[in-house]
């Protein structure tokens, strides 16, 4: 049994999503062609970032945990964290702005990306000898840069104000995956490559690396929407 922990936290993290996903009143599953295309976008660099890292020995993954399949090195439950959790995620957002209007607070986008850029500039700057840190700390800073004054999109502070929300599951999901409730970790950290700041069990590199994974998952989901309601013009 212990061989499918991962599987079941992704099963257990997607299923309530994925039924809710069909409820008339929240009908996401209109959306699956927007979303599924989306993922797998994102999911490509983010898995490739993943082999990287794992090469190089940032972290790696104790396949007691695993069903021992792999895919480039990685657990195949590794690979599916990238469409699964933005699943979650994405869901959340569809949810939380249907029947929120929070389009108000995109008066403090700016802000959000001011604060975002100069914390991230200044981790990246002087943690130049961690590679997590450093590397989650330039593409966030990157992400936002790019979403705030070459796309210029209007929801960032949306976004910020959901995965805010998204952290109560944050918590608990990659809590088990970095050693919560286990004997050991399914995901082990190089001490060396990382600040060393754990909220719980977990790096608070993962908080941000998450951050930057949803905002461009929102990006396309968006993006790929708008194509589809022009093309019903």
């Amino acid at each position: 049994m212990m061989q499918y922990t991962y599987a079941l936290i992704l099963f257990f993290t997607v299923i309530i999503c994925l039924v809710a996903s069909f409820d008339k009143r929240v009908p996401f599953s209109k959306h699956f062609d927007s979303f599924i295309k989306a993922a797998i976008i994102v999911a490509i660099p983010f898995i490739l970032w993943d082999m990287w890292f794992t090469h190089l020995g940032v972290w790696w993954f104790n396949f007691d945990y695993t069903t021992g399949l792999k895919i480039g090195g990685l657990p195949l439950e590794e690979c599916l964290f990238f469409i699964c959790i933005p699943f979650s995620c994405v869901f959340t957002y569809f949810c939380v702005t249907k029947y929120f209007n929070l389009k108000a607070y995109a008066a403090f986008n700016t802000m959000i990306v001011f604060l975002t850029v100069i914390v991230c500039a200044v981790v990246g700057l002087i943690h130049t000898d961690k590679w997590y840190t450093f590397i989650t700390a330039w593409v966030t800073l990157g992400t936002v840069v790019y979403l705030h004054f070459i796309r210029k999109v209007t929801w960032i502070t949306e976004a910020s104000m959901v995965y805010t929300l998204l952290m109560l599951g944050f918590f608990p999901v990659n809590g088990v995956l970095t050693g919560t409730g286990l004997e050991s970790p399914i995901v082990n950290y190089n001490p060396d490559e990382f600040l060393g700041i754990r909220i719980l069990t977990i790096p608070i590199e993962d908080a941000v690396y998450g951050y930057s994974q949803f905002l461009w998952v929102l990006f396309f989901y968006k993006h790929f929407e708008s194509r589809k309601q022009i093309s019903l013009i």
